[in-house]
């Protein structure tokens, strides 16, 4: 008998660790920190957000592209990738990337759901996590607008022709409207209770998926419904968690500066006890920090009003106890051109001063745990100023200038400098 229950304590502990095994496969928070394994997971990775068009098999996929791309970010020391799961509506638009995935509430183009199961796998192979975002505030994956337009509130304005004004009062709707609310879970629903079919796990087993993100800089667009915008993220944040309680869920906010420049706000959405680390984006010529025709001369400015920024977010994480990652940030190159030839002295300098931030965290076990570049453009060569259908993919999205700031593999002095901080790490 002795020996019998000694047996059946044996086999308990052993099933106890791989159940801990399976679960720090993920990763994972502890201590105000991100960890992955038994160590504290210090990253600097980049914005993919086409990763699962590149993997698909049809429009626009590329799988050689893609698996030479991420060989390429792996060799470099690049194991994080920011990727959009897909964009929503039917094709046609100037302004959203195609293909889509959801091209109606519910019906899906399989195609690009193959390419995410595809760079998955290949992503694992690799050792790589993503981080994959499931909505959009803006018009280039439909997000917002789409979700409006299928509620009933009318055709979503198009920044482009119409003007960014008369989209954010079209699109401040979101935060109110039940129906484009329930639209969303919806289709949150069927991308966590997916299973990938190259490798037969499901999505909410997988440990390459490093967190899901409610949306990109998601944003109230205007004061008079921020109870709302708050109350809608506090929702989906708890559906997400109890679909999948294995995996981290971060905002995808912008900070202050998404938050209709109200800090409490920020403290507010991100202390909610499923939210588990914060999220900040940094635009220096979006937000006038540097100008067209000074790209070089402001970068010293940019540089000052970049660590302002970020230590004013630091201070709201270490009263909540919450790592912080900058998962978007970018620069223009030299004279704000857009073709690969030019330089890009000033961006360098931006690129070494924020970059070096993380490795001076990892040294002194700071809460800015990691940062995702904008973006990655690999091996693409744009063909026109706005992209057309046809043309490859850079992580400028249709309605910006393809170049405007993705980083070339043909950017070496770029390249040399985040090489050169991931090592650092």
């Amino acid at each position: 008998m002795k020996k019998l229950y000694r047996f059946i304590l044996l086999l308990l502990m052993a099933v106890m660790a791989c159940n801990l095994t399976a679960k720090t496969n993920f990763v994972y928070v502890k201590n105000g920190r991100l960890w992955k394994g038994d160590k504290p997971y210090y990253y600097i990775g980049t914005n993919y957000w086409y990763g699962a068009i590149l993997g698909s098999q049809g429009q626009g996929g590329n799988r050689e592209r893609l698996c030479r791309e991420l060989d390429e970010m792996k060799k470099m020391g690049i194991d994080n990738l920011r990727v959009l799961v897909g964009s929503d509506g039917a094709k046609g638009s100037i302004c959203l990337v195609e293909p889509t995935l959801q091209k109606s509430p519910g019906i899906y183009n399989d195609t690009i759901f193959d390419g995410l199961d595809y760079l998955l796998q290949q992503m694992s192979k690799r050792k790589m996590v993503a981080v994959l975002y499931l909505n959009n505030a803006w018009e280039w994956s439909g997000g917002y607008g789409y979700y409006l337009e299928q509620a009933g509130c009318g055709k979503a304005p198009i920044p482009a022709i119409n003007g960014y004004d008369v989209y954010q009062k079209f699109v401040k709707q979101f935060a109110t409207n039940e129906q484009a609310h329930t639209l969303f879970y919806d289709h949150v629903r069927h991308v966590l209770g997916r299973s990938n079919r190259y490798t037969g796990q499901r999505y909410i087993d997988d440990p390459t998926i490093m967190s899901w993100q409610i949306s990109n800089e998601p944003r109230a667009f205007g004061k008079d419904v921020l109870p709302e915008f708050e109350g809608w993220l506090s929702e989906a944040s708890s559906l997400i968690r109890s679909l999948d309680p294995n995996h981290l869920i971060s905002l995808g906010t912008e900070g202050t500066m998404g938050s209709e420049g109200d800090a409490e706000v920020f403290e507010r959405i991100t202390a909610d006890p499923n939210i588990d680390y914060a999220t900040i984006h940094l635009w220096p010529f979006n937000w006038g920090w540097t100008k067209k025709d000074s790209v070089e001369e402001n970068v010293g400015r940019a540089c000052q009003l970049t660590k302002e920024y970020i230590d004013k977010h630091l201070a709201i994480c270490k009263r909540i106890g919450k790592p912080m990652v900058m998962e978007e940030f970018g620069y223009p190159r030299d004279g704000f051109s857009f073709s690969k030839t030019s330089s890009t002295r000033g961006r360098d300098r931006f690129y070494q001063y924020v970059l070096s931030m993380i490795g001076e965290n990892a040294r002194t076990n700071g809460m800015f745990v990691g940062c995702n570049y904008w973006g990655w453009g690999g091996e693409a060569n744009p063909r026109h100023v706005q992209w057309q259908v046809g043309d490859d993919y850079v992580c400028d999205p249709r309605q910006e200038q393809q170049g405007l700031n993705s980083v070339f593999l043909a950017d070496k002095s770029t390249m040399k400098v985040i090489r050169r901080c991931v090592k650092k790490l």
